[in-house]
């Protein structure tokens, strides 16, 4: 929950002119808070830049208070939708059946949804990393089918390495990103090979290269290093390499 007017114009002017600058043909897109999406829209208009949500409902419409509907977000020419995210998990109680209703939801108004998927630390230390992954992408793939990846990202994201300064090791997100797509190869393994998996724990300019030539990590889901344009522009300009 960051940002304001004043400072996002800033930010996407910088993304604009670095990206263009350092980072040409490089995928990449923003998510912002809903209040923000009709600035968002304005700005990234005509640029090479996707944008999207941080969250959706898993309603079309009705009685419900509050919530923002995949439709709503199209209208404001969102192409992305973060579903799953530790934080709505672990502060809202997302449980992995509402999680899923929302992946179901965003391909339905026509979004690509961002799937998160990870463990906390407590988990890690278990040894049920895959165990718990395994369980977060299953019940999307019960609910939606393995062919609805064909039109999906899906992001790891360490629990314990978020918003922590911590991060998971080049190895170690490879190692879940190959369980991931092994996983999904036992389904169809054509898809397993071309679904983009993403890594989202702490990366920084620093790390970036590393993690990104890892041969099953295809890029990342930015947090606090997005607000910060010179830093969001090193990231993705090391998915070039």
């Amino acid at each position: 929950m960051h940002g304001s007017l004043a400072s996002n114009a800033r930010l996407l002017d910088a993304l604009k002119a670095g990206l263009k600058q350092h980072a040409e043909g490089v995928d990449c897109a923003v998510c912002a808070p809903f209040p923000y999406l009709a600035q968002v829209s304005a700005a990234l208009s005509g640029s090479p830049i996707a944008w999207g949500a941080q969250d959706l409902s898993e309603h079309d419409a009705g009685a419900y208070t509050g919530e923002v509907s995949g439709a709503m977000l199209k209208e404001f020419g969102c192409r992305f939708a973060i579903v799953g995210h530790s934080e709505r998990r672990s502060l809202y109680a997302e449980d992995d059946s509402r999680v899923a209703a929302k992946f179901v939801a965003a391909q339905r108004a026509g979004l690509t949804p961002i799937l998160c998927v990870g463990e906390t630390l407590e988990e890690r230390e278990r040894g049920e990393t895959e165990n718990v992954v395994g369980r977060q992408l299953d019940a999307v793939l019960a609910a939606a089918g393995a062919g609805a990846m064909a039109n999906a990202a899906i992001a790891y994201e360490p629990v314990w390495a978020i918003g922590t300064g911590r991060n998971a090791t080049a190895k170690q997100a490879q190692d879940v990103h190959a369980f991931i797509r092994a996983r999904l190869a036992a389904r169809d393994r054509g898809l397993a090979q071309r679904v983009t998996i993403v890594y989202g724990g702490s990366v920084k300019p620093g790390n970036a290269a590393e993690l990104f030539a890892m041969p099953d990590i295809d890029g990342g889901l930015i947090g606090g290093a997005s607000l910060v344009a010179e830093d969001f522009i090193a990231i993705c300009a090391a998915a070039r390499r």
